[in-house]
């Protein structure tokens, strides 16, 4: 006797559709678990949280500082804030740049993937852990540093135009020195935390006054919420994304191109031997 294939409900068709398919299913899954794998590899996790972090972390050290210095710089003085921006960036970069890059900056993370040094699709996810630490640590910095209202907030003090001048060529000379340290292997790699750092430090000393030297849109739009205090606030896009955007894009144009720096063979070293001789005996 012949039973009746088509289902009498919606529960049976949804029973009948899973019994049928098993293997349609697991294949979808197995497609999406494939194509995550391949644009985030299993290891994405443990760079987004080290993003987080160091971002949480550089807020926190460099808008707490400056918090301190504008509500009294006999706590801090302006350049004991500008140093000690550029001494966490180099702190962060040596603990977890082996980990995820140690950007702390959606700018420098848009600017690497512009140059094809970093995957455009892992940019939006990067992007968003460095602006959930940097909000994380200016509320963190309300909490602490209460009745202090601006906590280290961003603003220009002459124009917006002024300020936007100043962020461009200060992000540009940061993210230059970036792709010369952290790009070329013909530079020094492990002076890259020092190289960078010292540029953060140099230009936030010059740019601090004009237009507080942010040169971070995460490290601007963090304290902007906590503090509720916007003014300008569109510089701080701009001009951080076209300095680093400009900073990587000449590096690039410069930077010798690999296959022409190749190692002295043996045969070279001892006819250099030859042609110059140690008379140092």
């Amino acid at each position: 006797m012949a039973t009746d294939p088509k289902p009498k409900n919606m529960a049976e068709a949804n029973e009948f559709v899973s019994l049928e398919n098993p293997i349609s299913q697991k294949r979808k899954t197995g497609l999406l678990r494939a194509l995550l794998d391949e644009h985030y590899p299993p290891g994405f996790l443990r760079k987004v949280v080290a993003e987080t972090i160091a971002t949480y972390l550089l807020v926190f050290v460099t808008c707490g500082s400056a918090a301190l210095s504008a509500a009294d710089e006999n706590r801090v003085s302006k350049l004991g804030a500008s140093v000690a921006g550029g001494l966490i960036v180099t702190v962060m970069i040596y603990a977890v740049g082996h980990i995820s890059g140690a950007h702390m900056n959606p700018a420098v993370t848009l600017a690497f993937a512009a140059v094809r040094h970093f995957p455009w699709k892992q940019v939006p996810v990067y992007a968003a852990a460095q602006l959930g630490g940097a909000i994380s640590a200016a509320f963190t910095l309300r909490a602490i540093l209460y009745p202090i209202k601006d906590l280290g907030t961003t603003s220009p003090t002459g124009t917006e135009i002024q300020a936007l001048v100043t962020e461009i060529v200060v992000t540009f000379t940061m993210m230059f020195t970036a792709s010369a340290v952290a790009t070329d292997t013909k530079a020094i790699g492990e002076l890259a935390g020092l190289a960078v750092g010292s540029a953060v430090c140099i230009t936030s000393i010059f740019a601090g006054p004009i237009s507080g030297g942010s040169m971070n849109p995460a490290r601007t739009i963090g304290p902007a919420i906590a503090s509720a205090s916007y003014k300008g606030i569109w510089v701080y896009f701009v001009g951080p994304v076209t300095g680093t955007l400009l900073g990587a894009w000449s590096y690039k144009l410069i930077r010798v191109p690999d296959e022409l720096v190749h190692p002295i063979s043996t045969e070279e070293q001892r006819r250099e031997v030859i042609k110059y001789p140690d008379n140092s005996a």
